[in-house]
């Protein structure tokens, strides 16, 4: 008997090892057919969101969560996508390139589809190169970087990605903005921008459509400081003063924006002042009452517009968010990125990075002040209205409790901005 019972121990080995001998192969099938439907498998579709939620930009970053929250919310309670809810997962990236792409590194392991990114474009553009690597590498497990501000021109241009959808004007769109929007008498102007992507794309802008549009006009003087390393402004407003300044022009956002302001402001100086992000939080109270009609804004949004065009939806909608918050409902252009991506994942019918990609190329929806709002096939870039905000007394709604709003002084149109793309789109062959 011992014979018999030896070889059907063996025959018992070889059937097991047949068995494991399969566990690759049948995980390898799993893999495939599983890792793009692992968030159908999950209860909520999650969007990685990563910017500066503490040290000196954090103010920026947790105005935007706020923000997203909102929006969130509101999307969610109209049905999310696919009868799925979306939900935010945050990652503190201490405006840093490295802990983003820590972020993109955790929200590929877990197959989250999206991942946005707001501010600073040095933090893009590694972005936009990580994921571009990473989806040719892993093409079961792709990611859609969705930018919701980081503005350096050429991430649409010539760095343009499939992947990367920027849902906010570029740097050159807003310049061309600026230098329509300087009066006349103005012709004596002075750039002051950070040392980095963004704010070198905006020196750069400005000076070019000066050429075209404003020949007449003189740049006095130009700076470029680093990044969130300036705590005292006043020499620079010595400079800006003694070199004859009728209008200053600047990117500069975060603790950048507010002190410089704050320092012209403290010292009295009487001139202009043109911004991006004036308008952001903290902005409003860096400015205060002395800066009545001085300082403009280009912007995608103030809560007065609803009052200017008589949309009392958008207006009661965005008056639920002040009740809750100290500070301006600014991200009407959030509501537009969360809009698209809804009906991007419905168009596609999946949770699947690739077919959704595809579906929001060329998509053209309303914003919720009913303009268009119109992704462009060839870059990527979002054409949409804009506004140049000018801070006074006399709006209904203040910003921050200081008595002046932003009254809106001039509408740019989608169709105005559609600028020329150098952009040469590699899509994937599936």
């Amino acid at each position: 008997m011992l014979p018999i019972r030896i070889n059907q121990t063996a025959d018992r080995r070889k059937h097991m090892r047949r068995k494991l001998d399969m566990i690759p192969a049948a995980l390898a099938i799993a893999a495939s057919l599983g890792a793009g439907a692992t968030a159908w498998a999950q209860g909520t579709i999650k969007i990685a969101y990563t910017d500066p939620l503490s040290g000196p930009f954090a103010q920026v970053g947790d105005s935007n969560l706020k923000q997203f929250q909102y929006i969130l919310d509101y999307i969610n309670s109209k049905g999310g996508a696919l009868g799925k809810k979306f939900e935010l997962v945050p990652f503190d990236n201490k405006s840093q390139p490295s802990d983003a792409l820590l972020a993109l590194k955790s929200a590929t392991d877990q197959n989250m589809p999206f991942i946005m990114q707001c501010s600073g474009s040095n933090i893009a553009a590694a972005l936009i190169e990580a994921v571009d690597k990473h989806n040719e590498r892993n093409p079961d497990n792709r990611i859609i970087y969705v930018n919701c501000g980081a503005i350096a021109t050429e991430l649409t241009n010539e760095k343009c990605s499939f992947w990367h959808f920027r849902f906010d004007i570029h740097a050159a769109m807003k310049a061309e903005t600026v230098v329509r929007a300087l009066p006349k008498e103005v012709t004596k102007i002075y750039l002051l921008n950070q040392d980095y992507l963004f704010g070198q794309s905006v020196q750069r802008d400005i000076k070019e459509f000066l050429k075209k549009l404003r020949p007449d006009v003189q740049v006095v003087g130009e700076e470029l400081i680093p990044l969130g390393k300036v705590k005292d402004f006043s020499p620079y407003i010595t400079k800006i003063k003694a070199a004859g300044t009728q209008a200053l022009i600047t990117g500069n956002w975060g603790p950048d924006m507010t002190l410089l302001i704050k320092a012209g402001m403290d010292a009295g100086l009487d001139i202009r002042y043109y911004t991006m992000y004036a308008h952001l939080t903290g902005g409003p109270t860096a400015i205060g009452p002395g800066g009545d009609g001085k300082v403009r804004a280009i912007m995608p949004f103030s809560e007065n517009i609803a009052v200017e065009d008589k949309n009392a939806e958008v207006e009661a909608w965005t008056k639920a968010f002040r009740d809750k918050h100290s500070f301006d409902f600014y991200a009407a252009g959030f509501r537009t990125i969360f809009e698209f991506l809804q009906a991007g994942v419905a168009k596609a019918g999946a949770v699947d990075a690739t077919k959704i990609a595809y579906a929001m190329e060329g998509m053209e929806l309303k914003d919720f002040l009913g303009h268009p709002a119109i992704m462009r096939k060839d870059d990527h870039q979002v054409l949409t209205n804009y506004y140049v905000g000018v801070f006074k007394k006399g709006v209904k709604y203040d910003s921050e409790k200081t008595g002046l709003g932003w009254a809106t002084e001039a509408t740019v149109t989608a169709k105005d901005l559609d600028q020329p793309s150098t952009c040469k789109m590699k899509r994937p062959k599936s």
